[in-house]
């Protein structure tokens, strides 16, 4: 029976209802599924851009983020027919991710209760054919001016090796550096350059970071982790929201805004980020543009490591 207080959208030539608008997904600020909707629909041509022709994973949490959430990879589950899906390999079998290319699909799923969006480093059409490389700079404690500085030693790297650097708050606790590719090596190649990246920032900086995977080994230092470019794996998508009070959001940002003394990793929310994006649009809009050949740069990253202190 259809829903007398939904809120409905009609976007691409579909009507997609919000059921129960007024659901508090948000428990500590008020904010409901009809809250999540508007924001979405305000930041839809944006986000798009970021979610489109990805395999996506889903975090819902259809009571709020004080209930049971889970992550959702397979389609089904309450996922609508005509949302697009790619099926890929993993082991044993298939899954076949749900695909957002349009505003519907992105409200249709709000309506599941989907709070955040985390997206493959691939597209839909080779999905073993990253077109970003993700370092992911996140704190084991509250010290965010050594993320802060953690990312500038990574953007200077990548600027030795020729690739373009763009940087995003994470709406978490850290920060994320992405790096455009041409799709023109498989991720095992991709993976295997981003942890000689780590081993190397490791190795020049020491006291600050390490790229030692376990915890006890780490000793206080900041774990610069690139495992978010294995096969499968995924990364919070531009622009998502995260499920953390304040409904904050993961936001691109620019370099020179990464040495505000105000920034925090959270600091953007879904009342704040539309009219961020109204104001300063957004700071990954040429990214694309920018995507570079890693094959080409593995000659000098070696050479880089063979100069770096042991």
């Amino acid at each position: 029976m259809a829903d007398p207080d939904a809120v409905t959208y009609d976007v691409g030539g579909r009507t997609v209802a919000i059921t129960h608008p007024d659901r508090v997904l948000f428990p500590a600020d008020g904010v409901t599924k009809a809250d999540l909707a508007a924001y979405h629909h305000a930041v839809a041509p944006t986000l798009l851009r970021h979610l489109a022709d990805r395999p996506l994973m889903l975090q819902r949490f259809p009571e709020g983020i004080g209930g049971d959430g889970f992550y959702q990879k397979e389609a089904g589950r309450g996922v609508p027919s005509w949302i697009r899906t790619v099926e890929v390999p993993k082991e044993g079998g298939t899954v076949n991710h749900p695909v957002v290319d349009d505003e519907a699909g992105l409200l249709a799923l709000t309506n599941l209760g989907t709070v955040s969006f985390h997206r493959w480093g691939a597209r839909a059409d080779e999905p073993d054919r990253p077109d970003l490389l993700i370092v992911d700079l996140d704190p084991s404690d509250d010290d965010f001016a050594t993320v802060v500085r953690a990312a500038h030693l990574t953007r200077d790297l990548l600027d030795e090796l020729d690739l373009a650097a763009y940087v995003a708050v994470t709406g978490s606790r850290g920060i994320h550096v992405v790096t455009p590719l041409d799709r023109g090596v498989p991720t095992d190649a991709v993976a295997a350059f981003a942890r000689a990246v780590a081993h190397l920032l490791a190795r020049r900086h020491p006291e600050l970071l390490t790229d030692e995977a376990r915890k006890k080994k780490r000793r206080g230092r900041l774990y610069v982790d690139t495992a978010r470019n294995g096969y499968a794996q995924t990364a919070i998508a531009p622009y998502s929201v995260r499920p953390r009070p304040g409904a904050p959001v993961a936001t691109p940002i620019t370099w020179d805004e990464l040495d505000d003394p105000d920034l925090r990793p959270d600091r953007w929310t879904i009342a704040s980020v539309p009219a961020r994006l109204d104001d300063v649009g957004d700071p990954w809009t040429d990214l694309a543009r920018h995507a570079r050949d890693l094959a080409l740069r593995w000659e000098r990253l070696d050479a880089l490591v063979r100069a770096a202190p042991t």
